[in-house]
């Protein structure tokens, strides 16, 4: 059955306004259209749609009928992740997976800088997050790439490098870029999704309701910054290394057909850690913080360090900061 039967669900374009306290684009969920599954199934009748899911790879009744992350109440959000939780047990038995649902903390947005004087394109960050975020490991999916630069050429992404491979790092006469999702406060890939299975949250986190995205990757086409990434097969990922501590708009494990992204550790961001990258650094070249504190390290190094935006003139305006440090 093909995953177009999400595609009834469409309703008003998100509407944004501007904030007072920092200027940010603030999307809200979509209004529900008469022509949503909840609507189809009243009409086609529920006996029909169940024989029909036969033929969908194990979808069950209760995730065609689920309604958008927006519109659950707070008893159907807690159905929700005890389902998700016995489909994880039966999948990675020995893994004990849990999947939260923690909201925004009021007053922040979240904001990260890195020192492009102090990577020494290791890749413990790209590692670090797949150990984190439950990322396949076969086929191999990455949400962090550091390109390999020439100082001498500077910031030149059309002559950098991804699949450099010496014995030791830094080599002599590069510098490394590290480049993952840049948290957009006007994301390109939020406008072209046809079933708004993304959104922006209060906190400046892009997210993606997997149970609601068809696959299309339109969101991969608006992405500048090769943010994106399709599960073109099954994801695997060995039961003892599956992180159990999980989001259902984050880290928790995803479906082939999909296509996922980085929420800043939003598992972990939620609930006062760092995102596993900035651990991971050996170096210190990650910075993490709340925009809106104007004591916190990221709006010193945004006020008082000299500060790359990538694809500046796009307009998208990201959350992720490029600086100097020396």
């Amino acid at each position: 059955m093909s995953d177009s039967r999400r595609g009834g669900a469409s309703g008003d374009l998100p509407m944004c306004s501007e904030r007072k306290d920092r200027p940010a684009l603030e999307c809200t969920g979509p209004n529900e259209g008469p022509s949503s599954r909840r609507g189809f199934l009243a009409t086609a009748g529920i006996a029909a749609v169940a024989t029909a899911l036969t033929g969908c790879g194990g979808t069950s009744v209760e995730e065609w009928l689920q309604q958008q992350f927006h519109r659950l109440s707070g008893d159907e959000v807690k159905s929700m992740l005890a389902r998700l939780e016995r489909a994880y047990a039966a999948k990675y038995p020995s893994a004990g997976i849990t999947v939260g649902a923690e909201p925004p903390i009021p007053g922040v947005e979240f904001a990260y800088a890195l020192d492009l004087s102090r990577c020494i394109g290791c890749r413990r960050c790209v590692y670090g997050c797949v150990k984190e975020n439950n990322q396949s490991r076969d086929p191999q999916i990455h949400w962090i790439r550091v390109l390999q630069m020439d100082k001498q050429e500077g910031i030149n992404v059309h002559h950098s490098t991804a699949y450099y491979n010496p014995e030791t790092v830094p080599e002599p006469g590069h510098f490394y870029m590290p480049v993952q999702c840049h948290q957009c406060e006007n994301p390109p890939c939020v406008k072209v999704c046809p079933v708004k299975a993304t959104w922006q949250e209060e906190d400046g986190i892009t997210v993606v309701d997997y149970n609601w995205c068809i696959g299309c990757r339109y969101c991969m086409a608006a992405c500048p910054y090769g943010a994106r990434h399709f599960n073109y097969a099954e994801p695997q990922i060995p039961q003892d290394e599956v992180n159990p501590k999980t989001h259902y708009l984050g880290n928790r494990p995803r479906p082939k057909g999909v296509v996922e992204k980085c929420t800043y550790c939003i598992q972990r961001t939620r609930n006062g850690r760092y995102p596993a990258c900035v651990e991971a650094c050996p170096t210190g070249t990650r910075k993490f913080g709340n925009l809106l504190d104007p004591n916190s390290e990221i709006r010193y190094i945004i006020e008082n360090k000299r500060v790359y935006i990538f694809k500046e003139d796009l307009n998208t305006r990201p959350r992720f900061f490029y600086y100097f440090g020396v």
